[in-house]
């Protein structure tokens, strides 16, 4: 072999090797550049992965062959002020708050405040694990809805973390802005979902520099009085219902459950350019969908075209 061509094969695998260290380097890096930040806590759907009757998940993860994920949430971080919080209370709300304390912001507080969307049972049952049981938390900021603060305050087991001051409802309305920090603001919307026992609602959340959207549940794009195009435009990042891949993706009738399929929400993005497809990071996986296997076709094309996938670990900055 010539020298030329070895000096030119060892320079590809030294180059190679920078950029792999760079990119296991980046996400902390990133927590450290940055003062205010999101970071996901968690990518599934209500009942997590693997899933309740699926023994098979268990068996695959326990081997190796796939990956645990925990239920969706987001947390939110500011490093200025030392306040973090946590939008969704999960039932993995125990290991989540376990990696904001260890991998992002260690404060007093175990969590400054928490953000409900709704009473579906993988975005408010982890306040369970603030009552007397677990915890015995003392007035942990709880910010809800009106539905949403009666349903917790009129509800066993959840009136008790009320009337235990466990939990401190703070009652927020729709389409009003909170103030958490003097870099960080919280909008919430309304959205149509089956809203059995409380309203729902989608959050922007507004830091320095960039915006983003959280909309993990909703029914069907055409059923909201906005347009989910134009909401996307307006951000940085739109964490968006990615339940489901497509029609028939489970054994029974899925207008059971009503999301938009991420093959419905491509079809109206289609047209849109890469900056804006770029934008959207679907999230919220049921254990059927395809998408959480990494290799699987139809979410490497749509990466392709720009679109992401949000991991646990993520870091995005405000």
């Amino acid at each position: 072999m010539k020298p030329n061509l070895i000096f030119l094969i060892l320079s590809t695998l030294i180059i190679s090797c920078k950029n792999e260290k760079v990119s296991i380097k980046s996400q902390s890096v990133l927590q450290n550049e940055f003062d205010q930040y999101i970071t996901v806590l968690g990518i599934a759907q209500d009942g997590g992965f693997p899933h309740i009757n699926n023994t098979d998940e268990y068996i695959a993860v326990q081997k190796g062959l796939a990956d645990k994920e925990l239920v969706t949430a987001l947390g939110v971080i500011d490093k200025k002020t030392h306040k973090k919080f946590m939008f969704e209370a999960t039932p993995d709300m125990p290991e989540q708050l376990a990696l904001l304390d260890n991998e992002h912001l260690k404060n007093d507080a175990i969590i400054d405040g928490v953000f409900l969307t709704h009473a579906h049972i993988g975005h408010y049952t982890g306040l369970m694990h603030f009552g007397r049981e677990a915890m015995g938390a003392n007035k942990i900021p709880v910010y809800a809805m009106p539905r949403m603060q009666s349903f917790l305050e009129t509800n066993g087991p959840w009136s008790q973390l009320v009337s235990l001051q466990n939990i401190a409802i703070k009652p927020i309305q729709a389409d009003s802005t909170l103030t958490l920090t003097k870099a960080i603001q919280v909008i919430p919307f309304l959205v149509p979902h089956r809203d059995e026992y409380s309203e729902t609602v989608g959050y922007k959340i507004i830091g320095n520099t960039k915006k983003a959207l959280f909309i993990p549940d909703i029914n069907k794009w055409s059923l909201w009085e906005r347009n989910i195009v134009d909401q996307v435009k307006q951000v940085d990042y739109a964490f968006i219902d990615a339940t489901f891949f497509k029609n028939g993706e489970i054994p029974r009738p899925m207008s059971e459950v009503p999301h938009p399929f991420i093959e419905e929400t491509i079809v109206l993005f289609e047209n849109e350019p890469k900056e804006v497809k770029s934008k959207i990071i679907f999230i919220h996986f049921n254990h059927s969908n395809p998408v959480l296997q990494k290799k699987y076709e139809g979410r490497t094309a749509l990466e392709k075209q720009g679109y992401h996938f949000a991991n646990t670990g993520d870091v995005f900055p405000l």
